[in-house]
């Protein structure tokens, strides 16, 4: 295998990163980056090469501490530590995820994407603590084939009942398009601005298409 010191500079593993996307990095080019450097008779991609190809034993290994995943993979403690931080922050992340956890538009749309194929609006308020778990879902209104309706009163009565901190609204367009209509945005903003009156964060209204979505979160300012 080629040192990465001696790649051109374009074809390192991070500079590839910034460029293309980590999603144009090979495993053990992902594992360069974290390591960040090798030892003294290995370059750091040729450390990640022989590493993941023992890819079934790191996976066995990852509930080992630290000094013993050392030793099975033959890496040093420092970079057996960081592949230990790596699986930790991982299974942290998909075990609130699994718990129901909401921190992105993109975990709205995961959950609620199956939205697209209503014939008729839904309108389904998500309900969250102060740590954006949610404590309750439901759908708040059916519109007609064109039109919500989104009604205060239906959305902040789950709110005061779940004793929610913050919420999120999320409706589908049957046309399968995500972009937001200037009715879904004047309502967006009426929301936000009782919200604050309410002392909820209002933290986004996701509109569901076919195969994508729209934050008005980044569409719109919310009053703060």
């Amino acid at each position: 295998m080629q040192k990465i010191r001696d790649l051109p500079r374009s074809l390192r593993p991070r500079e590839k990163l910034i460029t293309y996307g980590k999603e144009s990095l090979t495993n053990s080019e992902l594992l360069s980056i974290i390591f960040g450097v090798g030892t003294k008779n290995q370059d750091v991609g040729e450390l990640a090469e022989k590493v993941f190809p023992s890819y079934s034993p790191l996976m066995h290994g990852i509930h080992l501490p630290a000094n013993e995943l050392a030793s099975q993979l033959h890496i040093p403690l420092s970079h057996a530590c960081k592949i230990c931080a790596m699986f930790e922050l991982g299974k942290r992340y998909y075990k609130q995820k699994e718990e129901g956890y909401i921190f992105s538009g993109d975990d709205v749309f995961n959950r609620l994407k199956y939205m697209y194929k209503y014939k008729k609006e839904h309108l389904i308020g998500i309900y969250l603590n102060s740590r954006n778990k949610i404590i309750h879902e439901e759908i708040i209104s059916i519109g007609t084939v064109d039109a919500s309706l989104i009604s205060p009163k239906e959305v902040f009565e789950p709110a005061i009942l779940y004793h929610a901190v913050s919420l999120i609204l999320c409706h589908n367009h049957p046309s399968g398009e995500s972009d937001p209509s200037k009715e879904d945005i004047v309502t967006t903003r009426e929301i936000a601005l009782a919200c604050r009156i309410m002392h909820i964060r209002f933290l986004d209204h996701i509109i569901i298409g076919k195969k994508t979505f729209s934050s008005l979160k980044n569409e719109i300012s919310f009053p703060s």
